[in-house]
């Protein structure tokens, strides 16, 4: 039972942040005259002798304790005596675990958006470097030319959107369990705005039974990382098409692929694969917390241990592949000409003629099927649209003038569209 209850294994990930709730309890029990100023010196310079000591390697968190809140008090108490015990005052381990999942969440949280702030550079710099013609898809089908930054730029987007979802979150959450202690805070007169903001909180919370049992916040930001795993997967299952020969757009540095067991000829884009495999343990690990959270009656429950190794695996995994992405997506190499060749086998300036046709005065619905039967038989003729000859387009409408070439060249349709959102 000892080891199926122990949580060291896992949580002993949040003692910095258990060790600062703790310094900040301390000083909130003696400016509250629960303990006197000298017990509280004592305690927090223990309490800072642990950290330091665990920093440097010195103290290795193990042995036979249930938790890292068992574990740091223990050893706190071995190096002050008695005054130790006092530390606990007016405190439960279901205020003190919300709390430092709380603290440990926000700086992770903080972490996850510098590194998505690094992966969307990389993709802008990526995008400024090969502002090149390539086709741009609806059902995997060919459907209008785009450039490759745009769609680069389509990715920054999206990370954009997950920096304001966790930022988010961390606004949400931030309010001090500190106090609520067990499940109805304490009889003792503390003082939960001085410890709320001395940990950079906005306020404590407002209800003892919720500041214990909520873990809204770890399944917020699983969602969170979720999204983001999805956009990362996005990416890769693109990156993946465009390095096989079938599509042969880009080049993945050798640095984040590797080679068959028994064909040499091949080159495995492995990052990629890794990526999107990685996804489902990440919405595996969401799913799992909602799961164990569903059914629980308040306040606190042993169940609520089970979010610590599954949100501290969903981040750690989401956090790894933030940054392989960026460095794999920094390897690439564009290959324009094949990205160009495919526009031109995809007649991908075809929604640019029906619009000619249309502007000429024929309903859209006509110019629609005009431009279908020119598309077969540009490919039967192996041709392109704008290499028709106007003879050969007067065949289908007498609409058709010399302005044709310019109203579908590909450069002028990117003039009329999305270079104006690049600009």
């Amino acid at each position: 039972m000892e080891e199926f209850n122990s949580s060291l294994s896992f949580d002993k990930r949040l003692y910095s942040e258990d060790i600062k709730g703790s310094i900040v309890h301390a000083a909130m029990l003696a400016k509250c005259s629960i303990i006197s100023k000298s017990e509280a010196d004592i305690i927090i310079e223990g309490l800072k002798s642990i950290n330091k000591d665990i920093e440097e390697g010195q103290l290795l968190i193990q042995g036979d304790y249930e938790d890292i809140h068992s574990f740091v008090e223990s050893n706190l108490i071995t190096r002050i005596g008695e005054v130790g015990k006092k530390l606990h005052t007016a405190r439960s381990r279901n205020d003190q675990v919300a709390l430092d999942m709380k603290l440990y969440c926000k700086t992770k949280a903080k972490n996850i958006i510098e590194e998505l702030e690094i992966l969307i550079s990389v993709l802008v710099k990526v995008g400024e470097s090969n502002n090149v013609i390539m086709p741009g898809y609806t059902h995997l089908q060919r459907a209008q030319v785009v450039t490759f930054k745009h769609h680069m730029m389509a990715y920054c987007s999206m990370f954009g959107r997950d920096k304001k979802r966790i930022a988010n979150a961390v606004e949400v959450m931030n309010e001090s369990p500190l106090g609520c202690c067990a499940l109805a805070g304490t009889t003792y007169s503390t003082d939960r705005e001085f410890t709320s903001s001395e940990l950079g909180f906005n306020k404590p919370v407002d209800n003892f039974l919720d500041g214990v049992s909520d873990r809204d916040f770890v399944i917020e930001l699983s969602a969170c990382f979720s999204i983001i795993m999805m956009h990362l997967s996005r990416l890769s299952e693109e990156l993946i098409l465009w390095s096989s020969k079938e599509f042969d757009f880009i080049i993945i540095g050798d640095e984040f692929t590797t080679g068959s067991s028994i064909m040499p000829q091949k080159k495995n884009p492995d990052a990629a694969e890794l990526i999107r495999g990685k996804t489902g343990r990440v919405y595996g690990a969401l799913i799992a917390i909602l799961t164990a959270m569903k059914g629980l009656p308040l306040a606190y429950n042993k169940d609520m241990q089970e979010d610590k190794e599954l949100f501290f695996n969903a981040m750690d995994t989401t956090s790894i592949c933030i940054r392989v992405m960026g460095e794999m997506l920094n390897t690439i190499k564009v290959n324009k000409d094949k990205m160009y060749s495919a526009v031109k086998k995809g007649f991908l300036n075809a929604t640019e003629a029906a619009d000619y046709l249309a502007s000429k005065g024929v309903p859209f619905r006509d110019a629609h099927g005009i431009i279908g039967a020119i598309v077969i038989y540009c490919e039967e003729n192996k041709k392109a649209i704008e290499e028709l000859k106007l003879e050969e387009l007067i065949r289908f409408s007498g609409m058709f003038e010399n302005d044709i070439y310019e109203f579908v060249s590909y450069n002028n349709t990117l003039d009329k569209g999305i270079k104006k959102l690049l600009k």
